[in-house]
């Protein structure tokens, strides 16, 4: 039997992978070769900031060692510029080069078509504020669940 959380669980993560499809269509369709996807995110995540592996990590969500590598490989494509902090010089610091900062409005121009797009797909403001909501509440308690201590309270949320 499918419950509604499991039909969920399914559905976030297929929607994850087509929407990294349209990342990677929208790359072939610029003939942008050089970078993937996933990397692709992780650029547009860092945006006009300028911050340590650590706090992409923290922020965007991916695995360290994912976030490392594709870091690395985004320098050596030349999308973002490593520079060791002042303050820490353990601490190396990223932020969008040129190219990078191109290629992140090639995105923010893709959002907005789709947003503009989406409308016609009959899926309304409201109801993406509330999918918004509902995965914000799921978000907080596989959280909680992750830290083996569980929440103190569903009404909480």
């Amino acid at each position: 039997m499918t419950t509604s959380y499991f039909e969920t669980i399914q559905l976030i993560e297929r929607l994850h992978r087509y929407f990294l499809d349209v990342v990677k269509v929208e790359l072939d369709r610029r003939n942008i070769l050089d970078i993937n996807n996933v990397q692709a995110m992780i650029l547009h995540n860092v945006g006009n900031d300028e911050m340590t592996v650590g706090e992409l990590t923290l922020r965007g969500y991916y695995l360290g060692s994912n976030v490392s590598y594709n870091v690395k490989k985004m320098v050596e494509n030349e999308y973002l510029i490593q520079e060791r902090s002042v303050h820490d010089k353990r601490s190396i610091r990223v932020k969008l080069s040129d190219k990078g900062k191109e290629l992140h409005d090639a995105l923010e121009s893709m959002f907005d078509r789709h947003e503009k797009l989406i409308q016609s797909a009959d899926i309304s403001e409201e109801s993406l504020k509330d999918a918004v909501v509902t995965m914000k509440k799921l978000e907080r308690f596989w959280a909680g669940q992750a830290s083996f201590t569980g929440l103190a309270s569903l009404e909480e949320m």
